[in-house]
């Protein structure tokens, strides 16, 4: 069984643009917001580690210039300077006598009291901290008592009783920890604020071209196959690939649907004819039988009267057989104008197309006919004398000709006068036959060209008529795609068709 799907509340579904600023930007905010915590909760321990290793670095370098002997020099006192002021450092040496060596801030004698102080009470911790004790030399973080401010301290003895003091203040860490906290703020939320409107500015560039393949599938979904993908021939991605191929695939099932509807149409059109075919064979079988019961019957009966010899004189026997002569020549003549009608409609039949003069052929054909009208005392009337060439299939124009004489022969009443005339048109030549008599009934004027259809039935009998002849001039006219038709006077009926003359 087929898993029918739901149709897509496209109100409830987000954006592939939102999607990505939406993911983007969160990114952006998360990585802000883990730098920010991480300057928070480690920012200060590494300010520390780092004015650690700078103070260690400066003792160092202090005791190894003592060790050399060269601290006094002007290369020492460049170096040492570079290290207080970078890292703001203040130190002092002392000479075994007390005496200061070298010192780099002003207040030598506090320093000096700071690293007396240390020295003879080391074990005095209630403002101190110790963080490492090595070799000749202390660490630790102590608190002013004066002023209440912690500083990162090192001393110790170096050399032939050399004293260090080297110090910084943890105060600075701290404001330089708050000023970098702040900055960060800043800058971070400058950051998120243009990374968003950048990062928005791409996922469009990004997200527009899948939009528009959105868009163009939404119509091609709806069998509008008139959107393109616009970007196709410059294939700068793989998004401008897709869109070239469905381009393509556009094209394509454009195609195949106009085929596929072409193929129904023909189908519908082969199904229609099938049916219409059905239709007239059943009709024609059916007319048939009708048309060839009453000379069949007729046949039938005075058959059997001569076979039992109900009259015996040979004038009654020449009667009867005239009528069975008679009778087989008009269903004779019936089953040949149906096999013809049969040929025309169903194709089998093409016109040979010829260009021939239309007025000679109407001539020569009354020349032929003239016997017949003068055995119903008929005046032919024809006055056409130039040539007119016209292109049709001759003989089948001669055929439709000679259906309209004929009926015009069968139906003349009144003045007894049957009148032909070719007239020439625009492009084209209309040769129309005119008799003299009753008008068509307005009831019967849509059906003559009907198979079978007859107006009179009695008279129709009288003149051994089948109702053929005009269906089959319907046919031949159609056939070759040209106007017919007939018009009604007061004093008779006129049918007419049409050439082309060019």
């Amino acid at each position: 069984m087929k898993k029918i799907e739901a149709p897509i509340d496209k109100t409830k579904t987000h954006s592939i643009r939102f999607e990505i600023s939406s993911a983007f930007i969160f990114t952006l905010i998360m990585a802000f917001g883990f730098c920010l915590v991480i300057n928070l909760f480690f920012m200060e321990q590494f300010y520390v580690q780092n004015k650690r290793e700078a103070i260690i670095q400066a003792y160092r370098s202090i005791a190894q210039a003592i060790s050399d002997g060269d601290i006094t020099s002007e290369e020492f006192d460049v170096e040492i300077t570079h290290i207080c002021e970078r890292y703001n450092i203040e130190m002092i040496v002392l000479d075994a006598d007390s005496l200061t060596i070298k010192s780099s801030a002003n207040n030598a004698e506090q320093l000096t009291k700071i690293l007396w102080d240390n020295i003879l009470n080391p074990e005095n911790i209630d403002d101190k901290e110790i963080i490492d004790i090595g070799e000749g030399y202390t660490l630790q973080i102590e608190k002013d008592r004066a002023t209440g401010r912690k500083y990162l301290e090192m001393w110790g003895v170096v050399g032939a009783g050399n004293l260090i003091l080297v110090r910084s203040t943890m105060e600075s860490i701290k404001d330089s920890v708050s000023i970098s906290n702040t900055f960060m703020a800043y800058v971070g939320v400058i950051a998120i604020v243009v990374g968003s409107v950048v990062i928005l500015y791409i996922s469009k560039k990004i997200t527009d071209p899948i939009k528009r393949l959105y868009l163009i599938s939404d119509e091609m979904k709806n069998l509008n196959f008139e959107a393109k993908y616009e970007n196709s021939e410059n294939y700068n991605n793989e998004i401008d690939i897709l869109g070239h191929n469905m381009n393509e695939l556009s094209e394509t099932l454009e195609q195949t649907i106009k085929e596929l509807k072409n193929a129904n149409i023909a189908l519908k059109q082969d199904i229609a004819q099938k049916e219409e075919i059905d239709e007239m064979r059943k009709e024609f079988l059916s007319n048939v039988s009708h048309e060839l019961k009453t000379p069949i019957a007729l046949i039938q009966g005075y058959a059997e009267g001569l076979r039992e010899g109900i009259n015996d004189d040979p004038e009654s026997r020449n009667f009867y057989c005239d009528v069975i002569m008679d009778e087989a020549s008009k269903m004779n003549i019936m089953v040949k104008k149906l096999l013809t009608l049969n040929q025309l409609e169903f194709g089998n039949e093409k016109a040979n197309m010829d260009r021939f003069d239309i007025v000679e052929m109407v001539r020569n054909y009354i020349k032929s006919a003239e016997l017949l009208a003068k055995q119903k005392e008929v005046t032919i009337q024809f006055d056409a004398e130039e040539p007119i060439f016209v292109w049709g299939d001759e003989f089948k124009i001669e055929e439709v000709l000679q259906n309209y004489y004929s009926n015009a022969l069968n139906h003349i009443d009144g003045e007894r006068i049957i009148e032909i005339k070719v007239v020439k048109l625009d492009n084209h030549a209309r040769v129309s036959v005119f008799n003299t008599g009753n008008p068509i009934p307005k009831e019967s004027i849509g059906h003559i060209w009907e198979k079978f259809y007859k107006v009179d039935k009695a008279r129709t009998r009288e003149y051994g008529g089948s109702g053929v002849g005009l269906s089959i001039v319907k046919a031949i006219m159609e056939s070759m795609n040209q106007a017919y038709g007939v018009i009604n006077y007061d004093n008779g009926v006129e049918f007419y068709f049409e050439l082309e003359t060019e």
